[in-house]
């Protein structure tokens, strides 16, 4: 049991001796060979085999094996046949200290990618070493090591470069073939509490399913799973269409209406919707039947469980493992009841009956223990969400003291199970809270930190915590008047709120890199490899610990598996260092920065300024070379919300599908100046350059139409009352953005890298896409795969490609840079399969986009996927490219212009949550922005509003960007433009100069050559 659990032991050990040891040194790719004794290949006791497992992979990648009798190789043959076809005749190669060995080259028959078998006879053995093509190096000092029965050193690659079908391997690579493995992973993020990463992989097993086959019901666990995950991060529309499409999908399954009920009832529980909640807890489902008996000590299967298993139960019902077992379908229906009593538990705590909800909670911890004696490790954190609504009812019922108790012990169950994952981060956090508002603020304090520096250390997030967390913000910001050093710690809690929006983003382009190829990827499925070890080791650890009697072969485990972390750790932090080279990772990454970090990054009359929304509260940050501080700013997210309504309506109001415009509202943008910045009024009058990060309302708005004084807005309000009064010129008005040169962020590290990222060494400087050429009326286009996969809900109207953008700014630019240094491509040329087939994107320092930008979806239950409108190309185009594509581009732009239609504006707020909003409408600041950041570009500017075509205002200003002094910045340059505008009457209203946002660092040069 012991050794099973300490392969750090082995690598003193003979290879023969050892359960695994590591393959490969020197850097390059690590791997391990597992022994494994269950092969079909072994006959007898004196055969072995072992797998070969990379960290760039998440399933094994070669098989060694040393065998003995005449059919050895026949009977591999035959074993081979199910994974890989070898039409071609054994061939002879040289392999360093083997000498001549025999090869074969092969092929996978369910992917297509090379498969390569080496056989070596020694005396009366045969070993063999075979897998992945690509993986060459491994399986040539594999068969060396095994046959030396000793560490051979050599470094381990993976040669892409060789492979015939990259993309095909790198699927392999990533395990996106076997649907097994991945709706296991899938099950393993949601019960950890990654629902965007778990959301995804549901989605991607839903795409590649077929609802009409045999899995039909399969299919339908997909789509319940997929849309439980959807309303988990606030997507309910989309929600609502998943579980539709699941419930037309006729079942008789007793597991699969369980999920459905109980996923329904969480989902509307979700939406506070408290009465439907229940009565879809109360709808009936299918019994759960007679169990299976035992006879004489034997397993008896009924009718009803052979009937299951002749159908292919769902996979789903096989995630629950004690003792290596299975749960039986019988067994998980009766968790789900008892997960469908803890939902009832929760509706009747928050409709104000915490009597009958904690003896409905206390039933359900029952029933929970009553299968296999409570033995089974898959219902831990169902146990534990049981125990902590027990606690809050009890809180609710005035017992705080034993509300305590249950919440600790709630923890204490998830922390020995899971230790320092998100779901052990929930729980800590319920009990902060707990602490909190039971007035020990200490105590509160003390659990709130390490839930953060657990988030931080483990670059996870606390998505979905804000309400828990708010308390935690309110206590630093009461505290840091009287102790600066606080804003530290509130600096570093602020950047592990990852809104819902961003971390879904970040979980479709994280799966886009896994499936990609490069060094980037696979260093990136390395990470994700040893982030899962490490994971595992530390669970092992906890029950290692856990045992209550101690002994010297205990003692000597523990330490083999604390260093086995440690290695593990070392590992992850070197492949880390390596992955923060590329931008792909770089856009994703969950990594932060100490306060002390980002004011070094911080350049004289600079600052940065911050805003979180936690639960109901909004808190500010800010941080210059001087120093920092924190506060609560005296709105609520809701009261926000409203201003910034207010404010866009006098900017662009759509109404009847006609953009209206109306006098700007100044007192309301002089109040939320006040609101959000009158406490540090005094040191940003003091900067020229300020950077800021938006949350909530405020990623729709910004900054510089924000007032800094009064004076300019009394004047006006004096003006506009006189008869004939021109309400639409605002000259004289002290906008934030005629003093300041502002930058937006979307986090304080990708702010940093910007900053750090050497500038292009492009030698050319200027390519510009636009003017999009229209379609017929009868084609049919999409932006967005309907939720099934395909169909007409989803679909975009072909009148969006039918009111190209003018590329009179394209021209003017090129004017501006000159025609030798740039180009322009338009119409037809300007297609999405033509964009991704160019080799020369790297080659230009700025790329510029006069296009449209589509980030709403066409209807509320589509998923976003933001896109920029282009013309459509060849095979396989659908006039769009999208971020996905984006993200796999390889550009080396210092600056990405999108003067496009809302590129970072709002759209509909269940469509837009996938550009990084959480509620209240959208932006595409982590969407198309994010994906452009990924594939290589420093700084992008983007729209808050349709580019006006009024009075050439965006015209103006772009042509005024490229007018740009010798090494001027990008963000004065754009001041100036905007002052430009300001100062003219026909042009001073902000909606002409003021949605345009650089995302990135705007101090960096506009143009290199003038």
């Amino acid at each position: 049991m012991i050794a099973t659990i300490c392969p750090a032991l082995a690598q003193t050990q003979r290879p023969s001796l050892a359960d695994s040891f590591r393959l490969g040194s020197g850097g390059g790719v690590l791997c391990q060979v597992q022994s494994n004794d269950h092969d079909s290949a072994i006959r007898g006791m004196f055969d072995r085999s072992w797998t070969l497992v990379c960290r760039d992979a998440v399933r094994p990648v070669g098989k060694f094996y040393a065998l003995r009798g005449p059919d050895a190789a026949s009977r591999l043959a035959e074993i081979r046949k199910g994974d890989a076809a070898c039409d071609d005749a054994p061939k002879g190669s040289n392999i360093e200290g083997l000498g001549l060995v025999s090869t074969m080259q092969c092929r996978m028959t369910n992917a297509g990618v090379g498969y390569r078998v080496y056989a070596h006879q020694k005396g009366h053995i045969l070993w063999v070493a075979e897998g992945l093509a690509g993986y060459d190096s491994a399986l040539k000092l594999g068969l060396r090591t095994i046959i030396a029965d000793r560490i051979v050193t050599g470094q381990v690659s993976v040669a892409t470069t060789s492979v015939e079908d990259p993309v095909a391997f790198s699927r392999v690579q990533a395990g996106t073939l076997d649907p097994d493995q991945a709706l296991a992973e899938g099950y393993k993020r949601n019960t950890s509490g990654n629902y965007a990463e778990a959301a995804e992989f549901f989605g991607t097993l839903q795409q590649r399913a077929d609802p009409s086959s045999r899995d039909a019901e399969r299919y339908g666990e997909y789509l319940v799973n997929r849309a439980l995950q959807q309303s988990n991060l606030g997507e309910f529309a989309q929600a609502d269409a998943l579980f539709a499409e699941a419930n037309r999908i006729p079942t008789a399954d007793r597991v699969q209406s369980r999920l459905r009920r109980n996923f329904e009832a969480l989902h509307l529980l979700n939406q506070r919707r408290y009465d439907e909640a229940m009565a879809r807890i109360d709808q009936p489902v299918i019994p759960v039947g007679s169990a299976s008996q035992m006879a004489n000590g034997l397993l008896e299967i009924s009718p009803e469980l052979a009937g299951e298993l002749n159908t292919g139960v769902p996979v789903g019902e096989r995630m629950g493992m004690t003792d290596s077992l299975a749960l039986t379908p019988r067994e998980r229906s009766i968790f789900l009841d008892v997960q469908a009593l803890q939902i009832r538990g929760t509706l009747l705590r928050l409709t104000g009956k915490a009597s009958e909800s904690r003896a409905i909670l206390d039933r359900a911890g029952n029933d929970v223990l009553a299968v296999r004696d409570g033995r089974v490790i898959s219902v831990v954190r169902l146990r534990s969400q049981i125990l902590a609504e027990a606690a809050l009812s009890l809180e609710a019922l005035g017992d705080n003291a034993a509300a305590e108790a249950k919440m600790r012990e709630s923890l204490s169950l998830l922390e020995a199970r899971y230790p320092q994952t998100i779901a052990v981060n929930g729980a800590r956090a319920r009990l902060a809270a707990m602490l909190a508002r039971h007035g020990k603020s200490a105590d509160a304090m003390a659990e709130y930190r390490i839930v953060v520096k657990n988030a931080a250390d483990n670059r996870s997030a606390t998505t979905g915590l804000g309400n828990l967390l708010s308390p935690y913000f309110s206590l630093l910001a009461d505290r840091i008047p009287g102790n600066p050093s606080l804003v530290d710690d509130m600096f570093l809690a602020s950047q592990t709120l990852v809104r819902p929006g961003v971390a879904d983003t970040q979980a479709i382009l994280a799966r886009e890199l896994s499936e990609g190829s490069g060094e980037a990827t696979r260093l990136f499925r390395q990470a994700r490899s040893l982030e899962r070890d490490i994971e595992r080791r530390r669970i092992d650890l906890a029950n290692l610990l856990a045992v209550p009697e101690k002994s010297s072969g205990l003692s000597t485990a523990i330490a083999a598996v604390r260093s086995e972390i440690a290695t593990l750790e070392n590992d992850q932090v070197a492949t880390q260092a390596k992955l923060s080279d590329y931008p792909q990772y770089r856009a994703i990454s969950g990594s932060v920065l100490t306060l002390p970090e980002l004011r070094a990054s911080l350049k004289p009359g600079e600052a940065y300024f911050k805003l979180s929304v936690v639960g109901q509260s909004v808190f500010a940050l800010y941080a210059d070379q001087a120093g920092a501080t924190g506060y609560k700013v005296p709105l609520s997210p809701d009261q926000l919300d409203a201003a910034v309504n207010g404010i866009r309506d006098t900017i662009s109001k759509d109404e009847g599908g006609q953009l209206n415009t109306y006098p700007f509202d100044v007192v309301l943008a002089r109040q939320l100046y006040t609101d959000l910045l009158g406490p540090v009024n005094a040191r940003i009058a003091a900067v020229h350059h300020l950077v800021f990060e938006p949350d909530g309302a405020m990623l729709r708005l910004p900054l510089n139409l924000l007032i800094a004084s009064q004076p300019g807005v009394d004047a006006y309000l004096a003006r506009s009352a006189t008869p004939d009064a021109d309400q639409f010129d605002f000259r004289g008005i002290d906008w934030l953005g005629r003093t300041h040169s502002i930058s937006t962020a979307v986090s304080a590290r990708a702010f940093r890298d910007a900053r750090n990222t050497p500038a292009s060494n492009a030698q050319r400087e200027y390519l510009g896409f636009g003017r999009n050429a229209p379609v017929s009326s009868a084609v049919r286009v999409s932006s967005t795969r309907s939720l099934s996969g395909g169909g007409p809900s989803c679909l975009w109207p072909a009148s969006e490609w039918n009111k190209p953008v003018s590329d009179a700014e394209l021209k003017e630019a090129q004017a501006a840079v000159g025609v030798g240094q740039s180009a322009i491509v338009t119409g037809a040329d300007f297609s999405d399969t033509s964009v991704m087939s160019r080799t020369d994107l790297a080659e230009y320092r700025i790329l510029h986009f006069a296009t449209h930008g589509l980030v709403t979806a066409p209807r509320p239950e589509c998923p976003a996927r933001p896109a920029l409108l282009t013309s459509f190309g060849t095979a396989g185009s659908d006039g769009l490219l999208s971020f996905r594509e984006i993200y796999d581009l390889r550009i080396n732009a210092d600056l990405v212009i999108l003067s496009a239609c809302d590129t970072a504006g709002k759209a509909s707020v269940a469509a837009t949550r996938e550009a990084g909003v959480a509620t209240g409408g959208g932006s595409a600041l982590d969407g198309l922005v994010r994906a452009f950041i990924g594939a290589g570009g420093r700084s992008v500017l983007a729209s808050h509003w349709p580019a006006p075509d009024e009075f050439k205002a965006t015209e103006r200003l772009i042509s005024g960007l490229f007018k740009a002094t010798n090494g001027q910045s990008v963000g004065d340059a754009l001041a100036d433009a905007q002052r430009a505008l300001m100062d003219d009457p026909a042009t001073s209203h902000p909606f002409y100069w003021s949605g345009f946002a650089v995302v990135g660092d705007g101090a960096q040069a506009m143009l290199s050559r003038r």
